[in-house]
């Protein structure tokens, strides 16, 4: 968790001051720091508190870590300071603590202040509001401040026992500071347990020694005695005792920089950040009445066998893909283990590859009939290759708006698919192969191929085929596209961005669009809005250009069957309602 714990004491001459504190540091410490790893005490021990093992050592700091008194120092200057030590936790010199989680590789650092000088401003100004104007009723118990710009706080102040402290008792506070306010509210239990468990074995502790020092030296009794001394004179006289004095224990600091530590561990381990995710998305719910349809299907079988479909009628659902032909037998023997590997090199990884293997304006002229639902042909051999062209130019659609016979011997029609692959042999109607709203992509054997081409290239290995994709008409080439398309080509040409962001930005832009086509399809198919507030919509939307509203109404195809009939049954027209008034 990136947060400071800190103990805060309230001293008579100096106010409020910073005792001790617990940072976290995920990065490696400063290499002077490392120079006196060996100090007097050399001591390292294994503590565990809670199932968090973390290996503690005390070392030395550098001066930039707060230990020295010069005046660079971001700490209290050395005539600030108690003569007691009341305003000290560590002496002069003390190396501090170190606890290096094995888990994490994260160091939790103690010392009186933090190193940064920021950091030491903003744990000195919580301090300050913690023992001062940001307490509770009765001035003990936990309370929660802060803002933006200095961070947010919980604090618990507390009393402990003094024998020799006006009022026979010293104020203290433990705070957390961090700067999510919502991660603080939220570990506000934890913080409370906890915390309020260090507070009652420290005031445990010094009760015990308030009651020894009272049975041996009634204070209360030798102060009514006592004659009547100026109260500024009695405060410079009784400076304040150090927290190791009022509970008697030496080793106080090593336990509370073990305490801080663990709490900080366990509070950040605690609580994880988990990806909520929203209303299920188009393809989802498209997804989901497929998957309903062929569980009923399934439910619906009697155990008899089916008549099987003619081969010559692929088997086709929106977004999957079945085919029962078999594949065209390689020309090349299938015998040699190095032949199969590089067969099966020989595919499309992913949107990018497509684009350079294809060239920019092949593939401009691919994807723009893709994404306007035209119908897209593969001719090849390869069956492998073409599966590989569907997978990674679906990905361009949503679910609802594909259908794909992957590998047939005969031709179908474009209202039962939309990507089609045949076999080098099959004929393709001549008005298909003249008309715009088809293209084809012919794979062949290059002319000119390397005869020995490298295994683990896998653009090489593609280097044995040539593409040519030839549409009935040329204006998609010429045209500006739709809007997406551009922003399609924009991610595929950054090359700072890796395919996974590809692939996300992708999903993203289906997304927008999607939203675009929900709001079309309810101002058109369920309002019956006229031809000019639809022509103002798509303008609004930014998609009044020929080419978007072609893509819109087919992506209107692809809704799920789910959006529609809700959309239908709840969603009533102005006119309908006017008409029933």
């Amino acid at each position: 968790m990136n947060a400071i714990v800190a103990l805060c004491h309230f001293c008579e001459l100096h106010g409020p001051r910073t005792l001790f504190c617990t940072e976290v540091l995920h990065s490696p410490l400063p290499q002077g720091a490392g120079s006196g790893d060996i100090s007097g005490q050399n001591e390292q021990a294994e503590e565990e508190e809670g199932g968090i093992q973390m290996s503690s050592r005390i070392r030395s700091h550098s001066p930039a870590e707060g230990a020295s008194a010069d005046s660079s120092s971001p700490g209290p200057k050395k005539s600030d300071m108690c003569e007691a030590s009341g305003c000290r936790s560590l002496a002069g010199g003390h190396p501090g603590y170190v606890s290096h989680d094995k888990e994490t590789s994260i160091k939790y650092v103690s010392h009186q202040h933090p190193n940064h000088p920021q950091l030491f401003s903003i744990v000195r100004q919580a301090c300050v509001r913690s023992l001062s104007c940001e307490v509770c009723p009765g001035r003990e118990g936990p309370i929660f401040f802060g803002d933006e710009q200095h961070g947010f706080v919980f604090s618990h102040t507390f009393f402990i026992k003094d024998s020799l402290a006006r009022g026979f008792q010293r104020w203290y506070s433990i705070i957390t500071i961090m700067m999510d306010r919502i991660y603080l509210i939220n570990s506000w239990p934890f913080l409370l347990g906890k915390i309020r468990g260090i507070i009652d074995e420290l005031q445990g502790k010094a009760l015990k020694v308030f009651e020894a020092e009272q049975f041996g030296c009634p204070q209360r009794a030798q102060r009514m005695n006592t004659a009547f001394t100026p109260f500024l004179h009695q405060r410079n006289g009784n400076a304040a005792r150090s927290l190791t004095s009022l509970t008697n224990d030496e080793n106080l600091w090593a336990c509370l920089h073990t305490s801080f530590a663990w709490l900080l561990k366990a509070c950040g381990s605690r609580l994880t950040e988990k990806l909520l995710e929203g209303a299920p998305t188009e393809d989802t719910l498209v997804q989901m009445e497929k998957l309903a349809d062929l569980k009923e299907e399934s439910e619906g079988w009697d155990g008899s066998e089916e008549e099987e479909k003619p081969s010559s009628q692929p088997d086709v659902v929106e977004g999957q893909e079945l085919s029962k032909s078999s594949p065209e037998p390689s020309l090349m023997p299938d015998c040699n283990s190095w032949n199969v590997a590089h067969r099966r090199l020989s595919v499309f990884r992913s949107l990018r590859h497509m684009r350079q293997v294809l060239g920019a304006s092949a593939f401009r002229m691919l994807a723009w009939h893709v994404l306007m639902g035209n119908q897209v042909i593969w001719k090849a051999r390869d069956m492998d290759l073409v599966q590989s062209a569907f997978d990674v130019l679906r990905t361009m659609l949503p679910v609802g708006c594909v259908r794909i016979i992957p590998y047939s011997d005969q031709y179908e029609e474009a209202y039962r698919c939309n990507f089609l692959g045949l076999s080098p042999h099959v004929q393709i109607p001549p008005h298909i192969l003249s008309s715009e709203f088809a293209v084809l992509v012919e794979v062949r054997a290059a002319t000119r191929s390397s005869l020995y081409p490298t295994l683990f290239d896998d653009e090489q290995s593609l280097n044995k085929y040539e593409f040519i994709v030839t549409s009935g008409s040329p204006v998609a080439a010429d045209r500006v596209g739709p809007t997406i398309l551009n922003k399609i080509e924009a991610a595929l040409t950054n090359q700072n961005l890796s395919v996974d962001v590809v692939d996300q930005c992708l999903v993203c832009l289906k997304e927008e669009w999607m939203n675009k086509v929900k709001v079309l399809f309810k101002f058109t198919k369920v309002d019956s809005r006229p031809k000019e507030d639809t022509q103002k919509l798509l303008s609004i939307l930014g998609a009044a250009e020929e080419d978007n509203v072609k893509l819109l109404k087919f992506w209107m195809t692809g809704l799920s069957k789910t959006y529609k009939s809700h959309l239908m049954s709840t969603v009533r027209s102005p006119t309908s309602s006017e008409s029933r008034n």
